[in-house]
């Protein structure tokens, strides 16, 4: 059938049938698209002046540290300890918290050994990194403080060993504090105080390659001194786990415990008797000046210690402040 047609106004033929223009917009409310595009307009230079900011800070900051100057060797002369921030600084210690050397108890050996490599590498001669691993609260890290210091006594500012401590959780910026430390005419001992690895922490490669396996090497006057719990450095589970996942459990824990093995020196630290933990409180009473019936210190003492669950150097510290305060005595030499 065919289409119906409508004919012109002046009858000359059939007309095309009168289409609607289409609009894309029809239904949208009036304004609408207006207001979206000025939204659009105002939202594109205010993202775009938040990267630029982003981007200018950014490029600052790097700019900032590499444009710090490096520590310069008789910027040392400040101080004898020093602690590391991962952003290059030193910052100068002017009294570190210690303990005087003759009142660590128990652990002559380990002081013996630990104090004839100290005063080796002070005078210039070779010496090795120390693991001080083993028991807590028995003294480990007041040992390294405490060798220093005895070190030191005595000593020209020129000669004088400076200590370092850097925090575990920086350990990556081990070869940054290398290079400032290299060309200094001090000696330094680099401090890691409680030094373990967890989980997948990598880090520790960091470690390896400062302690031997760098292609610079550890310069000649920087010696590290590490404090652990743990002989390896690592958890058991961890090392079991390595065993039971790796193609070659053999190679999967050497990669791992050989970091331990490039400390030159290994001193264990165990826990003491009740005769050493007894004259560990006796000399801290003596040295402070508080005083109390020997009879007395001794059986507050054990039972101190037995509530503690353990005797070490550290419950002997605690429980001589808790005595001081208790019979109003400042814990300060005499």
């Amino acid at each position: 059938m065919p289409k119906n047609t409508s004919k012109s106004p002046a009858g000359k033929g059939p007309r095309t049938p009168a289409r609607k223009p289409t609009r894309v917009a029809a239904n949208r409310p009036k304004g609408a698209t207006k207001r979206t595009a000025k939204a659009a307009v105002k939202a594109t230079p205010d993202q775009s002046q938040e990267r630029i900011v982003r981007a200018l800070e950014t490029i600052a900051a790097h700019l900032a540290a590499q444009g710090r100057p490096a520590a310069e060797p008789q910027s040392f002369e400040r101080a004898d300890a020093y602690v590391w921030h991962p952003d290059g600084r030193l910052s100068a210690v002017p009294r570190v918290s210690r303990v005087e050397l003759f009142l660590l108890k128990g652990v002559d050996r380990m002081r013996d050994i630990l104090m004839e490599n100290t005063e080796r590498f002070a005078n210039g001669l070779p010496a090795n990194n120390a693991l001080l691993w083993g028991a807590r609260g028995m003294g480990k890290s007041s040992l390294v403080k405490a060798a220093h210091a005895s070190i030191n006594a005595g000593r020209k500012p020129a000669n004088r060993l400076k200590l370092i401590e850097i925090h575990r959780e920086d350990i990556e910026t081990l070869p940054t504090l290398m290079e400032k430390l290299r060309d200094s005419s001090f000696h330094f001992i680099v401090f890691i105080d409680d030094l373990s690895f967890d989980g997948n922490d990598a880090s520790y490669k960091s470690l390896k390659a400062v302690l031997e396996g760098g292609i610079e090497g550890r310069p000649e006057n920087v010696v590290l001194y590490a404090t652990s719990n743990r002989r390896h450095l690592l958890a058991r589970d961890m090392i079991e786990n390595e065993r039971s996942t790796a193609i070659n459990p053999g190679e999967a824990v050497e990669e791992k415990v050989s970091l331990s093995d490039r400390f030159g020196l290994w001193l264990g630290f165990h826990r003491c008797s009740q005769e050493e933990y007894l004259a560990m409180v006796r000399g801290y009473c003596s040295h402070f000046g508080v005083e109390i019936d020997d009879e007395a210190l001794e059986r507050e003492a054990l039972e101190w210690s037995t509530t503690r669950g353990s005797r070490s150097g550290r419950v002997a510290w605690q429980f001589v402040q808790e005595l001081a305060g208790r019979l109003g005595v400042k814990l300060t030499a005499k």
